[in-house]
């Protein structure tokens, strides 16, 4: 994964859930995006979801969200992430963290989201600031491709009105350098 990363974070399912359609609709690769935000939320109903093959079914709160991206984006990955909480992961990312969870990969005492999040080239610093911002219920939309691939999906993400969005260079060889 040597592609940069463009991060936009949201105050809400339904905005992220514009923002990836819109992604789309201007032709952006879905294979190059990702979703990650709170899995759900405690209430009376039953919560879970199951894999048929390529198709995924969620109960609970935010199902229609997750199954509607399921069908969108390419993998997930469901995990319970230390203080943050239950965590989703659909796209581009979700190999990455399986990655990390594997290997258990640990960097500077980052969860494996974290760990995922820094092994593309995004500072412990922004790390920390996405993982206080799923905590917050807010929702990361990350596309990952060339510099100009997401210049135009910076214009489609700037339309789809996020909380703030930060550009990320992809890392070199040693990831390390980029402490």
């Amino acid at each position: 994964m040597t592609s940069d990363t463009l991060v936009a974070v949201f105050a809400d399912h339904g905005l992220a859930e514009r923002a990836v359609k819109d992604l789309g609709e201007s032709g952006f690769d879905m294979k190059q995006i990702s979703v990650i935000g709170q899995g759900y939320h405690t209430e009376e109903k039953v919560l879970g979801f199951y894999n048929t093959g390529d198709r995924v079914k969620f109960w609970g709160k935010r199902g229609a969200f997750w199954g509607g991206l399921w069908g969108l984006l390419f993998g997930g990955v469901f995990m319970i992430v230390p203080v943050v909480g239950p965590v989703m992961v659909l796209g581009y990312l979700a190999a990455a963290v399986v990655s990390a969870l594997e290997g258990a990969v640990v960097v500077g005492g980052l969860s494996a989201l974290g760990a995922a999040l820094f092994s593309i080239g995004i500072p412990k610093d922004s790390v920390l600031d996405y993982e206080a911002a799923l905590k917050a219920d807010e929702f990361l939309v990350a596309a990952h491709g060339t510099p100009e691939a997401l210049g135009r999906a910076r214009t489609v993400l700037a339309n789809a009105t996020p909380l703030r969005m930060e550009m990320h260079a992809a890392v070199a060889a040693n990831p390390s350098a980029h402490t």
